[in-house]
C-alpha cells in the first residue's frame, strides 16, 4: 500500500470514527461499527500482504558462519582499492557455494568481513579453505583486435573465437571512478602464476607498478610470449578477475618484468 493510499484510509476511518460518537441513533452506529472494523481488518491485511521485499534473514536465523579476515600489508600500506580489489576477489569465491545474500563489506582499513547465511555447517569448513588458499595468478592474451571483434560480434557479423571468452575488466585508479572494459580473453592460460618466483608493488609517479621475477622456465616462457604478441594487450589474472591488461611494448627477455596500466 501506498504512503498516499494509506493516509486516505486512515483519514476515512478517522472521519467514521467521530460519526460514530456523534450520532444518537442505534441502527447507524452499528453500520458505522461494522464498516470501521471492516475498514480496519482490510486496512491491516493490506499493510502486511503482500510483503514488499524478501527479508533477508540474519546468521541467527537462518545459520551460516561468518570471518574477519585480515589484509597483511607488504613494503607498502593497504590502499582502499586493494581494499576493494580483495573484496571482489572473496566475492567470486563465495559465488561457488551459491547461497544468496552473502555479505562482504570492508572494516576498517585493513579487514573485511564475511557472512554467509544459510551455510550447511558441512561446508563451513570448505569455506574457510576456499578464503584461506592463495590466489591463482595467471597471465592470458587479450585477442589482437580486441575492441573491433567485440563490436561484430554485438552486431552478429562474428561469433566468439573457439579459444576466447568474453570478460569484464574493471579498472580503478586512485580517487578515480572504476571504469568497465569488455575484453576477449584466452580460455586457457598463457603462462601460469607457477613460474613466478617473487612479486611486488611500488608506486611510483604514474602509478602503482608491479614487479615480477620468473623461474627458469618462466622467464623463457614469458620471453616468448612477449616477443611473438609486441602491441598486443597481456592481461593478468588474478583468481579468475582481471586486475589489469597492459600492452606489450617489447619482448622482455631475462626472467624480470614489470607491469604498468
Amino acid at each position: 500500500m501506498t504512503p498516499a493510499l494509506t493516509f486516505l484510509v486512515g483519514l476515512a476511518m478517522l472521519v467514521l470514527f467521530g460519526w460514530y460518537f456523534a450520532t444518537d441513533q442505534g441502527p447507524r452506529k452499528r453500520l458505522l461499527a461494522m464498516t470501521l472494523m471492516l475498514l480496519l481488518v482490510i486496512f491491516s491485511i493490506a499493510t502486511i500482504w503482500p510483503p514488499q521485499k524478501k527479508i533477508a534473514l540474519g546468521l541467527d536465523i537462518q545459520g551460516g558462519t561468518s570471518f574477519l579476515i585480515r589484509l597483511v600489508p607488504g613494503d607498502k600500506p593497504i590502499t582502499k582499492g586493494m581494499l576493494d580489489q580483495a573484496v571482489e576477489v572473496i566475492r567470486k569465491r563465495i559465488d561457488v557455494f551459491g547461497v544468496s545474500e552473502p555479505i562482504i563489506s570492508p572494516v576498517g582499513a585493513d579487514r573485511i568481513l564475511v557472512q554467509i547465511p544459510g551455510l550447511d555447517t558441512a561446508k563451513i569448513q570448505e569455506a574457510r579453505d576456499q578464503l584461506s588458499r592463495v590466489a591463482k595468478l595467471e597471465f592470458r592474451l587479450v585477442y589482437p583486435d580486441n575492441g573491433e571483434r567485440l563490436r561484430e560480434i554485438d552486431a552478429g557479423k562474428q561469433v566468439i573465437p573457439p579459444e576466447f571468452r568474453i570478460e569484464t575488466y574493471k579498472m580503478q585508479r586512485e580517487g578515480e571512478k572504476p571504469v568497465e572494459e569488455r575484453l576477449l580473453v584466452k580460455k586457457k592460460a598463457d603462462l601460469s602464476g607457477e613460474r613466478v618466483s617473487n612479486a611486488g608493488a611500488s608506486y611510483e609517479k604514474d602509478g602503482w607498478v608491479v614487479h615480477l621475477r620468473f623461474d627458469a622456465e618462466g622467464a623463457k616462457q614469458f620471453g616468448n610470449i612477449t616477443a611473438a604478441n609486441v602491441h598486443h594487450r597481456f592481461a593478468i589474472v588474478l583468481d579468475g578477475i582481471i586486475q589489469s591488461a597492459p600492452v606489450i611494448q617489447d619482448a622482455i627477455y631475462g626472467g624480470d618484468a614489470q607491469i604498468t596500466g
